[in-house]
């Protein structure tokens, strides 16, 4: 299984990425579209043609992006819909209202570092919302997606995920003390082994995914951490918006991407797996992109959201 490489890099923008693609007539969600990395995201998928849906648990803001959006690409077929990842009733009223196929839905919104804290079914948040939300929230789309034939579903991860694998026996912290940022990372483990998992279990649909690190950018993403992330990133490897959200609007829309799954890619780039903590954005750690951990994974999860109603 060859690497994927691609002509862009860490100082590529999403439009860059973006340039010549035309996906008119194509239908896209992008959740946690209201600021930062999904709005760019969202805008240059619009500035492709594409019929894009900014899913958003702040109509406000997202209303506001849309029209920005529109007002910028010239795209009048940019919609707001309602989505609280953390309340599977919220995530059960989205998928049901959907109608028609979708082509490419951008797993975007997550939350980074925030204080203990859990759902009414007693899942850790940062699980509940990084994971667990947007997992209930492709199962519920899958149909949409086998409409297509030829879907994508992007999974925006993080280095973090090197923090922690799944703590199997201890997802929610109920026994071990919580810490935030390993709370983080195995949020973030469970988004790549997601892919892997969608990638297996729905070849048979032409249905594709993989994960990616946008990069270290400055986004309400922080706004648990004094608004500069883990403050361990060299100021050379900030990124801006616009090139923070190159990887995922290349996995969403290059024909270098065609037909590939289940890979984890940083800088626009599919990086190597690790054994142990690189102390770099690079390398994806061999535990989250191990199969048998994937499909472990995706069982746990249903049996989670089985038991939310």
């Amino acid at each position: 299984m060859s690497t994927i490489t691609t002509p862009f890099g860490f100082s590529s923008t999403a439009t860059e990425v973006a340039e010549g693609i035309d996906l008119t007539g194509r239908r896209t969600v992008v959740t946690g579209a209201s600021s930062g990395l999904g709005a760019e995201t969202a805008r240059v998928l619009a500035g492709t043609g594409a019929s894009v849906t900014l899913a958003v648990r702040d109509m406000t803001a997202g209303e506001r992006v849309a029209k920005d959006i529109t007002a910028s690409t010239g795209n009048q077929d940019v919609q707001v819909a309602h989505l609280d990842l953390a309340d599977p009733q919220s995530v059960t009223a989205f998928t049901t209202a959907w109608q028609g196929p979708l082509h490419v839905l951008v797993n975007n919104a997550g939350v980074m570092a925030g204080p203990e804290q859990y759902t009414e079914q007693g899942w850790e948040w940062q699980f509940a919302t990084n994971h667990l939300g947007h997992f209930a929230l492709t199962s519920g789309l899958h149909d949409a997606l086998a409409a297509d034939g030829n879907a994508r579903i992007v999974a925006v991860s993080s280095t973090g995920h090197q923090q922690s694998p799944i703590v199997w026996d201890d997802v929610n912290f109920a026994f071990r003390p919580y810490d935030p940022w390993l709370a983080y990372g195995q949020s973030k483990t469970a988004n790549v082994l997601f892919a892997v998992e969608a990638t297996r279990r729905w070849a048979g649909d032409n249905i594709t995914a993989n994960a990616l690190m946008p990069g270290a950018i400055y986004t309400n993403l922080q706004r648990h951490t004094g608004g500069r992330g883990s403050g361990r990133v060299p100021a050379e490897l900030i990124k801006t918006v616009e090139q923070g959200a190159a990887t995922s609007v290349l996995l969403a829309t290059s024909p270098l991407l065609e037909g590939i799954g289940g890979r984890y890619f940083v800088d626009c780039n599919e990086t190597e797996t690790v054994d142990r903590r690189t102390g770099t954005l690079h390398g994806v750690a061999r535990y989250a992109v191990d199969a048998d951990n994937a499909r472990r994974l995706w069982g746990l999860s249903e049996s989670l959201l089985t038991q939310a109603f």
